[in-house]
């Protein structure tokens, strides 16, 4: 089972390690809990970020007068991505 992101492998499970993953999965369901379970990390991973920016944000958007903050998610982090002070990781 190899798993690529953008072109380039990121995991390569070798036959003794899938013999060993079907020690509690089903084989025939093997592929399918894999992408499960990666989509379950990544996802989980965005929740907690997008948490954190709004903990972040949410009142200082408010001192700001911005009276019109978006439910939405995408649109939320849209808003906070115009900022000026807006600062990425790797900006901090």
């Amino acid at each position: 089972m190899r798993i690529i992101l953008d072109n380039e492998l990121v995991l390569e499970l070798s036959d003794i390690q899938k013999k060993v993953l079907c020690y509690d999965l089903l084989e025939e369901d093997l592929t399918k809990e894999a992408k499960r379970r990666l989509a379950w990390v990544i996802m989980d991973k965005y929740e907690n970020c997008f948490k954190r920016l709004k903990l972040e944000w949410d009142h200082k958007l408010a001192e700001r007068g911005i009276e019109m903050i978006p439910t939405n998610k995408d649109k939320y982090a849209s808003l906070v991505f115009t900022q000026e002070d807006y600062k990425a990781r790797n900006q901090q």
